[in-house]
């Protein structure tokens, strides 16, 4: 049944949609009717992602969010496929981490390449059709390191404080337009960069996969790593009409880690 909540026929562009919170995001918007397209860099897992999607229909686009050039080609065959874009989940992102005296000016502009600038290109791209329409919901996926500081990654905190200002900001200019703009701000969840992360643990320190996610799991108050799923639902609520007075808000899916 069709309520003001479902997402039927709504056109959303999800990045980084091949594995992890993008994935989930992209199946939970799915279920709920909205047509998706799936941006990343790898089309063989965006098609095994496309090809499990309900509703089917879903496009597929190759791209660099870094890039903008790719970008924008992204957007106008995506536009071409399935109309004007409602929403846009900007989640591609990267994590690495480095003590603050060897990070390297390299890192430090890939950090910022990838999480902040593929944020602007994406919205940039996306917002005519918003505009156009008199509605539009922007969800960036941030992180809790947009909102408090992290030792060993200073250039993904940075650059995830940026996305955090780039929401306050872009909401504030659309405000009265029917565009909502948000941030979903993850603690430690269930994903490759995790996974990652405990890897690195366990090589430099010899302590036991366990044991390394067991000290990562400590930051969150409820002792527990957050599920992909439950940042979807975060981003499906805000992609939704009861959350039309909710905008350059960062929610915090962190288990208390963030008040």
């Amino acid at each position: 049944m069709t309520t003001t909540q479902s997402l039927d026929n709504r056109h959303a562009v999800v990045t980084g949609a091949a594995r992890g919170i993008g994935a989930e995001i992209a199946r939970t918007l799915a279920a709920d009717g909205a047509r998706l397209t799936l941006l990343g860099r790898q089309r063989e897992s965006l098609q095994r992602l496309a090809d499990e999607l309900p509703g089917g229909g879903h496009f597929i686009a190759v791209a660099d969010v870094a890039d903008q050039a790719s970008v924008a080609a992204a957007f106008a065959d995506a536009r071409a496929a399935l109309g004007p874009v409602s929403i846009l989940v900007n989640n591609a992102g990267q994590a690495e981490s480095a003590p603050f005296h060897k990070t390297s000016l390299e890192l430090w502009q890939r950090m910022l390449a990838v999480n902040l600038t593929g944020s602007f290109l994406c919205a940039q791209a996306a917002l005519p059709d918003m505009l156009q329409a008199g509605w539009g919901r922007i969800v960036n996926i941030a992180s809790t390191a947009g909102q408090r500081g992290y030792a060993y990654v200073s250039a993904y905190t940075a650059a995830k404080h940026g996305v955090v200002g780039l929401t306050r900001s872009l909401a504030l200019e659309v405000a009265r337009k029917g565009i909502t703009v948000n941030a979903v701000c993850p603690g430690y969840t269930d994903t490759d960069i995790l996974r990652d992360s405990v890897a690195n643990v366990v090589a430099k320190t010899g302590r036991s996969a366990d044991e390394a996610l067991a000290e990562f799991a400590s930051v969150n108050p409820q002792q527990r790593i957050v599920q992909p799923a439950e940042v979807a639902n975060a981003v499906r609520w805000l992609c939704g009409d009861a959350a039309a007075s909710v905008t350059g808000q960062s929610i915090s899916v962190s288990g208390g880690e963030v008040m």
